[in-house]
């Protein structure tokens, strides 16, 4: 499994979302610091799900962090997110 599909498969078992789309932006880091050959190094995130509903930006953020895990957060060198309800 790639860290896309990973991504994809953690986040809506987390939060079913009405909207995900998980878009890996190596290749656009290449040469720059993280960046490693194959990709699955940079990754946007926007995400829509209900669960964010009176949340603060700080919160969601952790909320998919939490999501995602340790490892595999470690393993991610940047991580964009666009987190929001539908």
């Amino acid at each position: 499994m790639t860290r896309s599909e990973e991504i994809r498969q953690r986040l809506t078992q987390a939060f079913a979302p009405a909207e995900l789309h998980v878009e890996d932006e190596s290749e656009a880091h290449r040469g720059h610091a993280g960046f490693q050959e194959g990709g699955e190094s940079h990754f946007k995130v926007r995400l829509r799900a209900e669960a964010f509903a009176g949340q603060s930006r700080l919160a969601r953020h952790r909320a998919v962090h939490a999501a995602l895990g340790p490892e595999l957060i470690a393993a991610i060198h940047a991580l964009a997110l666009d987190l929001d309800t539908p």
